[in-house]
């Protein structure tokens, strides 16, 4: 079997981009990847054009050989982009060997270690009412571990970082109050803060309000996580923007956070994804996937929790509280994982077990989108 082509569709579906990558072989077996760069599409789909060029009449079977080739041959080797394309590729070669062996992917990967993989959700309403009445939503559906959202997390424009810590503060009290105290309880942050910040927002709520805290600063300096480490004792879920074992290592080795946001789209795949699962364990570090984007996603990132022996959730934006991002559509992904109540039950069908919709992707033009460009009151550019 032969790699014969490697097509990309980058399409909106839902609110938002996804970026689908389908790898073809001569015996008819395809395999569909995902990247997860949003917003940058168009740099991964250079990235791929360029691998490509020396993939095509390569064995797909080989996907470690190929996943080092791809890191290792050019100078200027890793960063997000080009282990963002690698990602897609190396997903969708997992697909075409299991669709080859009459496999699920999970048996690619060690066999299941189990049947169901626990998710947990996320509250999309402004921190007041809403959002306490979300949240137990969620809990009458079946969620037991669940992320809040922080107060302006939906602005377009103007972000000040110390205006939302006392209201975020306050109402993560509040759902802990209501709740009580079974229940899961996180909230990302999605880095918007400073290190002060932070322990700010953090010292400002009773000791065992909040169950973890995600990804509350930027994530280049170790050494301040390690700061605000000795601030608050709250679990640190981050590393979702993450894009490598190495880029892991400081946090893995230096035992600063106890939650892996790693996201296989982003990371490089299932191949690297598994080698940062099996360092995380040996530090007592649980896996808690990021999971923000379609169904490819999804599946691959249900096959490699199944896999893990050290997997807390796994990340759903399809629960009842954010039915609006629409990321699952049917019309693109006939075939897909469903969640039966807060679990999305392992697949056994062959390869990832997701099929796509691909002359409705064909037909798609791409749309170029943009993140906001948060400032400050004073002009000042500030993290969305």
């Amino acid at each position: 079997m032969k790699i014969t082509n490697i097509v990309c569709y980058a399409v909106k579906v839902g609110v938002r981009n996804q970026l689908l990558v389908k790898v073809e072989t001569d015996e008819g077996i395809y395999g569909w990847g995902e990247s997860g760069l949003s917003s940058r599409e168009k740099a991964v789909v250079g990235a791929i054009e360029h691998f490509a060029e020396f993939l095509i009449g390569r064995d797909p079977f080989a996907i470690g050989a190929l996943w080092q080739e791809m890191y290792r041959s050019q100078y200027f080797e890793g960063g997000r982009v080009l282990t963002a394309a690698i990602s897609a590729i190396d997903i969708a070669l997992y697909d075409i060997k299991g669709k080859a062996l009459g496999v699920p992917v999970h048996q690619l990967l060690g066999g299941k270690q189990r049947h169901h993989i626990p998710t947990f959700a996320s509250t999309f309403g402004e921190p007041g009412p809403a959002m306490i009445e979300q949240a137990q939503m969620l809990v009458d559906a079946g969620w037991t571990a669940m992320r809040l959202s922080p107060s302006g997390h939906e602005n377009k424009d103007i972000y000040e970082p110390r205006e939302h810590i006392a209201p975020s503060a306050k109402w993560c009290t509040r759902a802990r109050e209501v709740l009580g105290p079974d229940i899961v309880l996180g909230i990302d942050y999605h880095h918007r803060l400073s290190v002060a910040e932070a322990a700010s927002f953090c010292q400002k709520m009773p000791r065992g309000t909040l169950d973890f805290l995600e990804e509350p600063i930027r994530d280049e300096s170790p050494a301040a996580y390690e700061a605000l480490r000795r601030l608050t004792d709250i679990p640190f879920a981050i590393g979702e923007e993450f894009s490598s074992k190495w880029q892991f290592l400081p946090f893995i080795e230096r035992d600063i956070h106890q939650f892996n946001r790693l996201d296989v789209c982003n990371v490089g795949g299932l191949t690297e994804a598994m080698k940062i699962a099996g360092w995380s364990e040996a530090h007592y570090v649980d896996m808690m996937p990021h999971n923000p984007l379609g169904p490819i996603c999804t599946a691959a990132t249900i096959h490699f929790s199944a896999c893990v022996a050290n997997f807390a959730w796994l990340e759903t934006r399809a629960s009842p509280a954010e039915t609006h991002l629409g990321f699952d559509d049917s019309a693109f992904f006939p075939v897909k994982p469903e969640l039966n109540r807060a679990v999305y039950i392992v697949p056994d069908t062959p390869g990832l077990g997701v099929e796509v919709n691909e002359a409705l992707v064909a037909r798609q033009s791409f749309a170029f989108s943009e993140a906001p460009h948060l400032r400050r009151r004073d002009g000042s550019f500030t993290n969305w």
